[in-house]
């Protein structure tokens, strides 16, 4: 199947690629993915069907062979939102409501890359990328806590934790 063919990717605007593929937001807002391999295009597929209904999941249309078509994800990456507006309660409570509902769905992977994490104005998140959440074992948000402390604020997350979640806290603070 030649995709640029089927799917006129020159009439799309490019938004990015990364380790899985490249992105492109469609005429109908929409966003096409091709992904670079069957299996991570399946895995992100079979993620986002699981999470059909979350508020912090884009929802899944259709993935036929390496492409997957789902809604666009509007906002800034967290790091960069973290740095012009800093950590308030509110999104330090999304990120770890977020990650309660990677539990929720019995996802293996409690954990995400700050990249893969979109904020919007009212700083609610959205996850872009979630292949590998239930493939990859992980009991804590590793990678999420060490983008926080590179961003200069994860005293204020485990505060806010504490407070919200001592439960968490307790598992979380290594």
């Amino acid at each position: 199947m030649i995709f640029e063919e089927q799917y006129e990717l020159d009439k799309f605007k490019y938004l990015g690629h990364g380790k899985n593929g490249k992105v492109y937001l469609m005429p109908d807002g929409k966003v096409i993915k091709i992904c670079k391999t069957e299996r991570a295009c399946r895995e992100e597929y079979e993620t986002l069907k699981a999470a059909q209904g979350s508020k912090y999941f884009p929802r899944v249309y259709t993935k036929i062979d390496k492409v997957i078509i789902r809604d666009y994800v509007e906002g800034e990456v967290l790091s960069s939102y973290i740095r012009k507006n800093g950590l308030s309660k509110t999104l330090a409570r999304n990120l770890i409501n977020l990650i309660e509902e990677f539990r929720k769905f019995d996802f293996k992977r409690l954990d995400i890359r700050g990249a893969h994490i979109y904020v919007k104005e009212d700083e609610s998140i959205m996850v872009i990328d979630p292949a590998s959440q239930t493939t990859w074992k992980e009991r804590y948000p590793r990678l999420l806590l060490r983008e926080l402390r590179r961003q200069n604020v994860s005293k204020k997350f485990y505060r806010i934790l504490r407070e919200e979640r001592p439960d968490l806290y307790k598992l979380w603070k290594r």
